[in-house]
């Protein structure tokens, strides 16, 4: 192969495979039989934690290996994942009980956050209704607390 041509094949092979890096670094397995998206755009620490006890919730009564959850917040929501959120710790929790937990990047600009104002274990999407809408395609199903 030339130069020019390993460079496209790698430049493709990177393009077909980020979706999944970008997956497991959300934690999230597709392959699990069960999935549910969350979206918070409330910047209410009671709908916060709501959405983080549902999430506890399907992994109890599905079991954490069965399935798949991803948080997205958006808009007024976006507020509850800076670093001196009320709901932080649960946050956290549950990030490390297997849930991902995205922010948007598009409100993030708009409300000019930058990533050194978000808690730091949470992944980034670039608009978060975009997100939610290719879950959607993927066969999660789709809850708003």
């Amino acid at each position: 192969m030339t130069p020019r041509r390993l460079t496209l094949a790698a430049a493709l092979a990177a393009a077909l495979l980020a979706p999944a890096g970008a997956a497991l670094a959300q934690n999230l397995d597709l392959q699990r039989p069960h999935k549910v998206v969350f979206q918070v755009s409330d910047g209410d620490a009671a709908k916060w934690n709501l959405a983080l006890n549902n999430a506890r919730n399907v992994q109890q009564d599905l079991g954490r290996d069965n399935v798949a959850i991803e948080i997205v917040a958006y808009g007024p929501g976006i507020g509850m994942l800076k670093m001196d959120s009320v709901v932080a710790a649960r946050v956290g929790e549950a990030i490390k009980g297997g849930v991902a937990v995205v922010a948007c990047e598009n409100t993030m600009k708009n409300q000019k956050l930058t990533r050194d104002d978000m808690l730091a274990p949470i992944g980034y999407v670039e608009a978060g209704v975009v997100e939610l809408m290719k879950r959607q395609r993927e066969g999660f199903a789709y809850v708003r607390p």
